[in-house]
């Protein structure tokens, strides 16, 4: 989550493409904003907003479907 908040930030200030801890952080976060651009309308007046939903979508996977997936091993491991 916080690489994807890095990244938006880094949009607004233009880094140097050519640093290599630019280029990771836009190696890891843009093939999943392209994504969800590609299959979902995001973009509202010029302004993108692929890395609020990728966020979204970590703290749904954090705060729901890792407990569940949790809960379902050990309730599984004892049965």
């Amino acid at each position: 989550m916080y690489v994807v908040i890095i990244a938006a930030v880094m949009t607004w200030i233009e880094p140097n493409p050519y640093n290599p801890i630019v280029r990771f952080i836009y190696g890891i976060t843009e093939p999943v904003f392209q994504w969800m651009r590609e299959h979902l309308p995001i973009v509202f007046g010029g302004i993108d907003l692929s890395p609020i939903v990728v966020i979204f979508g970590i703290q749904i996977i954090q705060q729901v479907l890792l407990p569940t997936l949790r809960q379902a091993l050990i309730g599984s491991s004892f049965a």
